[in-house]
């Protein structure tokens, strides 16, 4: 099995600062893009930001240069750093990853629980 777990969602205020980060684990040979998306009452899934193996990022308009993702490959986590956050970035966060089992697997996209962000004052 794999498992993505996140973690650091909590409430904070306008202007505040949180990181989230995401560990997979479970029987893991390889993993490609890693990411996170988000989903606000009412509102459809969207990504928010991925990173690939070789580091290379994207970013949703609403989110570059307030955000930043990283990922650490050896201990297989993907970590967002949010700063100056706004009452739009309220959302579930989910982390999300394509995950090789076995060297002769096809990667195949895993998603965490998810982990709730309010930002409120």
């Amino acid at each position: 099995q794999v498992q993505l777990v996140e973690s650091g969602g909590g409430l904070v205020q306008p202007g505040g600062s949180l990181r989230l980060s995401c560990v997979a684990s479970g029987n893991i040979f390889s993993i490609d893009t890693m990411g996170w998306y988000r989903q606000a009452p009412g509102k459809q899934r969207e990504l928010v930001a991925q990173v690939t193996r070789d580091n290379s990022t994207v970013y949703a308009r609403s989110v570059k240069g307030r955000f930043t993702i990283s990922r650490d490959n050896a201990k297989k986590t993907v970590t967002l750093q949010m700063n100056s956050l706004q009452f739009e970035d309220t959302a579930t966060y989910y982390c999300n990853g394509d995950i090789s089992r076995t060297t002769w697997a096809k990667y195949k996209n895993y998603w965490g629980q998810g982990t709730q962000v309010t930002v409120s004052s």
